[in-house]
């Protein structure tokens, strides 16, 4: 039991520092909203994050329902928050903002969401089919590799408790 404690401590020691390290930004706001329908075409969007964002590798782009992108100017980023800048208000229709940052710790975040511009005073634009919409939030840690770090972290543990055992039988 001496030599189980040593190893279950080390496979301990391996999992709670490993805890902090899914921390990443996270979109806490953004404007147009998700799913929002607005009456009035935007001229930007803005986008929040819960931490400070790297502007050497933030990238915000709108796609129409066709998946053409909406001209607009490069993010201006300001600590968390990251802006473009439409070069003219887009038409009515649905589109998709996607966004992919980085925090200044260097973790990347992913996302997208729709919003749907139906300005009553504007022709309706010739809708194509529906942007696809990947998932909403997939940054972070992929969870087969949390699987696949669990299952080595369990064999690792196994075959020190079963070398620990081996050791104490020798020595009976």
């Amino acid at each position: 039991m001496r030599r189980l404690l040593p190893a279950m401590a080390a496979f301990l020691a391996v999992l709670v520092p490993a805890a902090p390290a899914w921390a990443h930004a996270q979109l806490v706001s953004a404007d147009p909203a998700r799913d929002a329908t607005l009456t009035t075409a935007p001229a930007a969007v803005r986008l929040e994050f819960s931490e400070r964002l790297n502007p050497d590798f933030t990238t915000i782009v709108v796609s129409d329902a066709a998946q053409h992108r909406v001209p607009a100017a490069p993010p201006a980023i300001s600590g968390a928050r990251g802006t473009i800048t439409f070069s003219s208000p887009p038409a009515n229709g649905t589109y998709l903002v996607a966004y992919r940052v980085v925090s200044v710790d260097g973790h990347t975040v992913q996302g997208s969401y729709p919003f749907t511009v139906a300005d009553p005073a504007r022709p309706a634009a010739s809708e194509a089919a529906a942007p696809s919409l990947p998932p909403a939030d997939s940054g972070g840690v992929p969870v087969v590799l949390l699987v696949v770090i669990g299952a080595l972290l369990a064999a690792a543990a196994a075959y020190l408790l079963v070398s620990a055992r081996r050791a104490a039988g020798r020595r009976r």
